[in-house]
């Protein structure tokens, strides 16, 4: 298992890249950082599984076939963390392909390929999963829109009216600095109560007790708040 160290500000995504092949996963790391993607590589499932319990990834890419089991068993525990899936395979079998998108993949992808054609299908998926819908990740959090409710791995957290629409607002706002008078507008109108600048500070102060090691919601002085 390896990661490239390297200034995490310019990264646009976190993608989990499981392959043994050290030729062709070097080729595709590089070509990935260069895309401006951090890309952690593991060479079994065993250290994938690993990792996706540790820690929240934008997307899956993987090797079907691994020394120690298959890259299904490791993209069924990425779905179960809302994140989307890419396979890579040498089988090109249209059963397998159609059951691996009717169990929730975002795209399968024949070896060889071509590496420009990989790429663009990466960024169409992390496109897509960046489009609305019923759930959102923040951080290590899920967020069930429709259901109006926040989870941390299988453990739901209850927050009040208000804490969640905070959380909401920073879930559809990612890596945007929002200042105090942007969220308290946006807190007013949703929730039809007014809230003090005082009260905002408590309601940021909860969400962290909360949310923990989850969720890191960095202050920036005089002027907000912004969770990468």
């Amino acid at each position: 298992m390896q990661e490239r160290i390297a200034d995490k500000e310019k990264y646009t995504a976190h993608i989990l890249f499981a392959e043994d092949d050290d030729s062709i996963a070097a080729g595709l790391v590089y070509a990935m950082e260069e895309e401006g993607y951090r890309v952690t590589r593991c060479k079994d499932a065993a250290s994938a599984l690993r990792k996706i319990k540790e820690q929240s990834f934008d997307l899956a890419l993987l090797d079907m076939q691994l020394p120690d089991g298959s890259g299904k068993e490791i993209g069924q525990a990425a779905k179960n963390r809302c994140t989307p899936v890419i396979y890579l395979t040498v089988v090109d079998d249209e059963d397998r392909i159609v059951e691996s998108f009717e169990e929730g993949a975002a795209d399968y992808i024949t070896k060889p390929f071509r590496l420009r054609e990989l790429l663009a299908r990466i960024k169409k998926a992390l496109q897509k999963e960046r489009e609305p819908s019923g759930m959102l990740k923040l951080g290590e959090a899920v967020i069930d829109r429709e259901a109006g409710k926040v989870y941390i791995g299988d453990r739901e957290v209850t927050l009040t009216a208000l804490e969640y629409r905070l959380l909401l607002i920073f879930a559809e706002n990612r890596s945007v600095l929002l200042t105090r008078e942007q969220l308290l507008e946006r807190i007013w109108d949703i929730g039809g109560d007014f809230v003090e600048d005082n009260t905002l500070t408590v309601y940021v102060r909860r969400l962290r007790q909360k949310l923990k090691d989850a969720v890191e919601i960095t202050t920036v002085r005089g002027i907000g708040y912004r969770v990468d």
